[in-house]
């Protein structure tokens, strides 16, 4: 599993600077500089993330457990959903289109999904002795 977490981490990464050099050199023509900084905070967030899912694939191999494989999981779920939501609330801004209301329930419900892969990360360390 850790494997899979690594190139997951190294595809998030790619797409993250794909997207950062997207918001910095494209995204000024269509959005506002609120749009911007919302989009931009999706890109931060995703590669805060993309380190701590690389940091997983790196730890599992040490620290083998399903509390460390979940933090993965929750980090990728996370980034989709809290990253991507910012993203598409962007684009849907920036195109004219009203955002629906249900889609500004999806960031913060990321957020908890990244608050909590951090936290199962902490009780797999705090309990496992090294491998």
């Amino acid at each position: 599993m850790h494997k899979t977490y690594l190139i997951i981490g190294a595809l998030l990464g790619a797409l993250a600077v794909a997207l950062g050099a997207f918001g910095a050199h494209g995204l000024h023509k269509i959005a506002t500089p609120e749009m911007i900084e919302t989009y931009q905070t999706g890109v931060r967030y995703q590669f805060y993330h993309v380190f701590a899912l690389l940091a997983v694939g790196i730890l599992y191999h040490r620290f083998q457990d399903k509390l460390m494989s979940l933090s993965g999981l929750f980090f990728i779920v996370g980034i989709l959903l809290f990253s991507g939501s910012l993203y598409l609330i962007t684009f849907m801004q920036a195109s004219g289109n009203t955002i629906p209301t249900g889609l500004g329930v999806i960031t913060p419900l990321g957020g908890l999904f990244l608050i909590a892969a951090w936290l199962l990360m902490l009780v797999s360390l705090s309990k496992k002795r090294v491998a």
